[in-house]
């Protein structure tokens, strides 16, 4: 099995409209992403105009879209919160005499800036 070191941006992975890690993700016709909920909740708000809309770019259709589950999305979302869980348990500052590389690591992680995790492939 191969495995290869990726840095990500939390934001990538997060909702445009909760802001939170997507929940159930669907990507929508012009490409964005967003929790399944949250984009169905919008669209029936949207149900009263007839027109749909993304609420990034603003590509508009007439008729709702349908909406599958991203499974690659969803798998790296896991994946990414299985590593926020590692990470957390890592060594805390008082288990670290002279190195302030976990430190910063952590105060990055919380600050929602990059997480480095390893992804597995065959």
């Amino acid at each position: 099995m191969a495995e290869a070191r990726v840095s990500v941006n939390l934001d990538q992975f997060s909702c445009p409209i909760c802001l939170e890690l997507l929940k159930d993700p669907v990507s929508i016709p012009c490409g964005h992403s967003f929790c399944m909920t949250c984009i169905k909740t919008k669209w029936d708000q949207d149900d009263q105009t007839g027109d749909y809309s993304c609420p990034l770019c603003r590509k508009t259709s007439t008729l709702r879209p349908d909406l599958g589950r991203n499974t690659v999305l969803a798998e790296m979302v896991e994946k990414l919160k299985n590593a926020h869980i590692a990470y957390r348990t890592l060594a805390g500052p008082e288990d670290v005499s002279c190195d302030n590389t976990i430190r910063q690591k952590k105060k990055n992680l919380k600050n929602g800036y990059i997480l480095q995790f390893i992804l597995s492939y065959v």
